[in-house]
């Protein structure tokens, strides 16, 4: 599994990307949690608002920071 957060590197992506940790560590799960921040990759996934939250190559969240709870939902797909 790979997740990657879209973003500059704010305030808000720094903590998407530690509730993504705590999310993976509540499954037990391992991935890979890559940060993107080169615009024109970022705007490759068709996203307008960051921070947001790819995972396998699909888009699942953007513009909000997901509780680790919310991020979980994604993660059992």
């Amino acid at each position: 599994m790979v997740i990657k957060i879209l973003g500059s590197g704010c305030k808000k992506c720094i903590m998407l990307a530690e509730n993504t940790k705590k999310a993976l560590d509540e499954l037990s799960k391992d991935a890979d949690v890559v940060k993107v921040t080169e615009m024109e990759e970022i705007m490759a996934y068709g996203v307008m608002s960051t921070p947001a939250l790819v995972v396998d190559e699909k888009v699942v969240s953007y513009g909000k920071v997901l509780k680790p709870k919310d991020i979980v939902k994604f993660l059992n797909i």
